[in-house]
């Protein structure tokens, strides 16, 4: 994050001051969000896309039609009121869905999103001896840059070192600069975080350099309670689902010190659509979550349906007024086999409930009437209670999905494709694997 003027130093400010006030605001600021909304509108009507969006104001807001993922990603130079090469920073999303989005960024953007995933992740980064490790991705996407903004705002000490760049860091080189730096806090996706431990636990070094870590940040895929839990107990640390958003949006809810995810609703308005239509966003509703990003400069956007499935919670115990959100991920990574939908968290939350886990392949016919689940062995855990723990996810699929694996098998070693890549990958292409030869019709 650079500040080069007056002006963006205040803007700075303005945004620190924003969000650190809607974190105890126990009350809707309607006069907040109409002013911001108004600004929103502004911006858009400079763009192709929203060219003809009308005067501001709530009515016109909820008349406004919604902006699709998929209109954004066909023409998303249009949603642009900047040229691509105004932007300070360049972008694009990582395709999982799709072609890459060009995203450019303001200054004032880079600005506005960090400071407000700074303020949230405050009591977590802040008030101790505290050195981030950030094993994320930094080319083209904007995710390992976020977490540097975040730690320099705080006065955090910081590295980055992304396992999978070649040339530069793999896995000798991090453990070299893990005995200097000694790590509190892990920056990193759970892809590549198991991918990590099994390697360190192959090497017996894992007792060694989990002893400096305090907590780990998981971000750039869904991951579940079960999950965090696991590799919570293998590092002996606090382990966070750190922050949910997307490029194209920026962040749209991050983490307390309870492990929940909490909309940032001042840098946010946010919505809900439903069977019955759009509706505002209250505790207990699931749906689409729908939302137009209140400082977004380059690419001002209304209304965005971000196509992930989400359940709006309560109040969390720790003190913050903004509704915590679970996270079910893309409608469209839902997935059939045998007859039933299943979703990422579904699933996930049976694999790494059985524990000692390090990652899974399902294997599908192309008709979906035939599936194995694969998983990968933990090279430290004894092998004489598989058939126990096949049985186990068996039941539990049943149970909570509504079919049996043809097969449930453990193995050594599964394809790089399901852990590396963390941020960039898409469950569907990386989880899943079409084999018909050799398959019952």
């Amino acid at each position: 994050m650079q500040i080069n003027s007056r002006s963006d130093f205040d803007f700075m400010e303005r945004i620190r001051q924003e969000a650190a006030d809607h974190h105890t605001r126990t009350e809707v600021d309607d006069t907040f969000y109409a002013s911001k909304l108004d600004a929103v509108w502004r911006r858009a009507a400079q763009t192709p896309a929203y060219r003809n969006i009308g005067p501001a104001g709530p009515r016109t807001l909820h008349e406004t039609p919604v902006t699709s993922k998929d209109a954004l990603k066909a023409h998303p130079l249009d949603y642009l009121r900047v040229p691509v090469t105004d932007g300070l920073k360049y972008y694009q999303t990582t395709g999982t869905t799709g072609v890459p989005t060009p995203t450019p960024r303001t200054a004032r953007d880079m600005i506005a999103n960090t400071v407000s995933v700074a303020e949230a992740w405050r009591p977590l980064l802040t008030g101790g001896d505290h050195r981030s490790l950030i094993l994320l991705p930094s080319d083209i996407v904007p995710v390992a840059d976020l977490i540097v903004g975040v730690c320099e705002f705080l006065g955090v000490p910081h590295t980055k070192a992304y396992p999978y760049t070649t040339g530069i860091s793999d896995w000798d080189r991090i453990v070299g600069l893990w005995e200097v730096f000694r790590p509190t806090t892990l920056f990193v996706a759970p892809g590549v975080l198991l991918q990590f431990t099994q390697v360190m636990k192959k090497r017996g070094l894992l007792d060694e350099l989990s002893g400096s870590v305090e907590q780990i940040m998981l971000l750039g895929e869904v991951s579940t309670p079960e999950l965090r839990s696991m590799v919570g107990e293998w590092w002996g640390a606090r382990v966070f689902d750190a922050s949910y958003g997307s490029t194209e949006s920026g962040t749209l809810a991050a983490c307390c010190a309870h492990d929940r995810l909490h909309l940032l609703g001042a840098a946010n308005y946010f919505e809900i659509a439903r069977g019955s239509g759009i509706d505002p966003v209250l505790p207990g509703r699931e749906g689409r979550l729908v939302v137009t990003p209140l400082n977004n400069d380059a690419r001002p956007l209304v209304r965005l349906d971000m196509g992930d499935e989400v359940t709006v919670g309560d109040r969390c115990p720790c003190g913050a007024q903004s509704p915590t959100v679970t996270v079910h991920g893309r409608g469209s990574d839902g997935t059939t086999i045998k007859g039933n939908r299943v979703r990422t968290r579904d699933l996930e939350g049976i694999v790494y409930g059985s524990r000692d886990v390090m990652g899974y392949l399902i294997e599908v016919n192309s008709r979906g009437t035939w599936a194995r689940l694969l998983l990968e062995r933990d090279p430290s855990r004894d092998r004489g209670d598989e058939a126990s723990r096949g049985d186990l996810i068996q039941r539990r699929t049943a149970e909570r999905i509504g079919f049996t694996w043809d097969e449930v098998r453990f193995v050594n070693r599964l394809p790089v494709t399901t852990k590396s890549g963390g941020s960039q990958k898409s469950w569907k292409r990386s989880n899943f694997n079409v084999v018909d030869e050799g398959v019952p019709a």
